[in-house]
Formats: C-alpha cells, sequence, structure tokens
C-alpha cells in the first residue's frame, strides 16, 4: 500500500471528525425518538432526517480517509445525553453540539492551513458549509419556538405535521 499523502496529525483529527459526526448523529436519532414519543411528529421526522444527513458526513470522511490511503480508526462513541425535558431544551443541546463540531471542524482547516494540505482543505469546505447552514437552521427553530405563545398547547404548537 502506498503511504498516505495527509499527515499524520490531519488523519488523526478526520478519524476523530469522524467520530463526532457519529456521535452528533446518534444525538439527532435519540433526540427523535423522544419527540415522537411526546406526539411531536414533524419535528421526529426533522432530527431523524439530521440524523441520516450526519451519517453521510461520517461516511463521506471515512471515504477520504481511505481514497488517501489512510487508515480510518472507529472508535466508540458515548452514549447519547439524557432526553430533553422539552422542545426548547432539545434544540438547545442540539446547538451546543453542532457548535462542538463546527469548533472541531475549524481545527481541521487550520491544520490543513498549517500544513499548506490544500486537497484537504478543499475537501472539508463542504462539511464546514453544511454545518454551519445546520446551525443556522437549528437557532431559527429555536428562536421561533422561544417567541411562541406559551399559552398554547405544546403539541399543537409543536407538531409541525
Amino acid at each position: 500500500m502506498t503511504a498516505s499523502t495527509i499527515s499524520k496529525e490531519l488523519i488523526a483529527a478526520l478519524n476523530e471528525q469522524m467520530a463526532k459526526e457519529a456521535h452528533l448523529s446518534q444525538t439527532y436519532l435519540s433526540y427523535g425518538g423522544w419527540a415522537d414519543a411526546q406526539g411531536f411528529s414533524g419535528i421526529a421526522n426533522f432530527l431523524f432526517g439530521n440524523a441520516q444527513r450526519e451519517h453521510d458526513h461520517m461516511m463521506k470522511i471515512l471515504g477520504y480517509i481511505l481514497d488517501n490511503r489512510a487508515k480510518i480508526c472507529v472508535t466508540g462513541i458515548p452514549a447519547p445525553p439524557e432526553d430533553p425535558t422539552d422542545i426548547n431544551s432539545c434544540f438547545e443541546k442540539i446547538l451546543v453540539h453542532n457548535a462542538d463540531n463546527s469548533r472541531a471542524l475549524l481545527m481541521i482547516e487550520k491544520i490543513c492551513f498549517t500544513e499548506n494540505d490544500w486537497t484537504t482543505w478543499n475537501f472539508i469546505q463542504w462539511l464546514v458549509k453544511d454545518m454551519g447552514d445546520e446551525e443556522r437552521v437549528v437557532r431559527a427553530l429555536l428562536e421561533e419556538f422561544r417567541r411562541a405563545d406559551d399559552s398554547l398547547n405544546d403539541k399543537v404548537l409543536f407538531s409541525l405535521n
């Protein structure tokens, strides 16, 4: 096997990002199950869709690592956090997870920049953009939920069917 053109530091960071994407996917999946059990089927569908999206991110990173003749390192991921207490806490927790994911991506960008690895930098830009888009959507939904009239029935207000 030909040696990888990606540095060991960058390979480690990409493998770590792959694990972060898997953890975020599992978190979305868990929160989607919670939302469905609460009767919020529209929100559950949104969360399940994002679980798939994060899984796809993980697989794309895995493919990039393999395409560059580097070794993937599949590690255990933490269990998803406890179920949210309400819709607001659900999206607040998701926002925290997304921000952590974005910080990790910025570190990968920094490594790419330091190493002049523009191929990997270009590769990672789709994920940086996608995470930014995802954070904007979650922030917008959270703002809508916060503005909602508390006197309305939550199931009517948040079912988003």
